[in-house]
């Protein structure tokens, strides 16, 4: 199979690439805009193989996607921006990639007649649960720009499938980590700081909630979902792995041998979530689980980022 993956030197896309390489024969096509996040270093040791090629584009601009994905079997679109905090800051661009760009990647799919494309979400569509947890039949109330956003571009998803009959599927996945996540999100930026001797900045109370999903799991799940899933539907993927950020941020700390004197709590987030929690029921049917527990892979996590400063350093300057 001919994969067409955007947003693919990205941190879940570079794993997605990665892990499809390492398991099967397909060939893939990246295709990304090369934003802050995006990073060619994390697919270096890709660049001769032959099955792989990286196209620079961006999902926005029609012409380019058109003839990137000409030929391609299905289609994984990654493709987003992702940051809640950068997202109340400028939510113009979250609003014009996540919702035009997944117009325009849908479109071309429709018109070059793919047989399979994959929209990546997340669980913040759903917003914030004080009890229980959100089935993928549950209505979607985003509470920020970024998830407003990834909420739009699931519409405009689905909606490719009820009007035209696109193979449509969606993936909504918790909180991600692990290798080559750009050292704005908390864990990384934690794990980074304190290898720099730096103190951590910790929202509000701490007491936010959140699943924490190891990347390769989510990956291993995507990928499950893109060829045996039910066209037309959703899919959650969590890993049952609900701690507090404080808690969280304790774990890290002990892992690198400091105490709670490198927490500096900081203001609250505008209009942050307070917990998020999705059942997996549908993912777990067609046969996916996650394979690590959340302490072994943070300290995998941990330990990558240690051994990887010729990685993170460049981007935190």
């Amino acid at each position: 199979m001919r994969l067409f993956v955007t947003g693919g030197a990205g941190f879940i896309g570079s794993n997605y690439v990665h892990q499809v390489m390492a398991t099967s024969d397909d060939e893939i096509t990246v295709f990304d805009a090369l934003t802050y996040a995006g990073n060619l270093e994390n697919l270096r040791d890709l660049e001769n193989d032959r099955r792989y090629r990286f196209v620079k584009g961006d999902i926005t601009d029609r012409g380019a996607v058109e003839e990137a994905m000409a030929g391609h079997d299905a289609v994984v679109h990654f493709a987003a921006e992702s940051h809640v905090d950068r997202s109340i800051v400028s939510p113009d661009e979250f609003v014009h990639t996540n919702c035009d760009g997944t117009n325009v990647v849908m479109d071309v799919a429709r018109r070059l007649e793919v047989s399979r494309i994959l929209h990546i979400s997340t669980d913040e569509v759903y917003g914030s649960i004080e009890e229980g947890s959100f089935t993928e039949d549950d209505p979607l109330t985003p509470r920020s720009p970024y998830s407003a956003s990834k909420a739009g571009s699931d519409l405009v998803a689905l909606s490719y499938f009820t009007t035209y009959g696109l193979p449509v599927l969606i993936t909504r996945s918790s909180n991600n980590f692990g290798p080559y996540q750009y050292p704005e999100k908390v864990i990384p930026l934690f794990v980074t700081n304190l290898l720099d001797g730096r103190k951590v900045p910790l929202y509000g109370d701490g007491m936010n909630v959140r699943d924490w999903c190891y990347v390769e799991d989510n990956c291993a799940g995507v990928d499950l979902v893109l060829r045996k899933g039910e066209i037309g539907e959703i899919y959650n993927i969590g890993a049952d792995n609900e701690i507090p950020n404080r808690v969280l941020t304790e774990k890290i700390l002990e892992l690198l041998g400091t105490d709670e004197s490198m927490i500096d709590y900081v203001e609250d987030r505008l209009g942050h979530d307070r917990r998020y929690s999705i059942a997996t029921d549908k993912v777990e049917a067609l046969g996916w689980r996650p394979t690590r527990n959340l302490d072994e892979a943070l300290a995998a996590t941990v330990e990558w980022y240690r051994a990887n400063r010729a990685w993170w350093e460049p981007l935190k300057r």
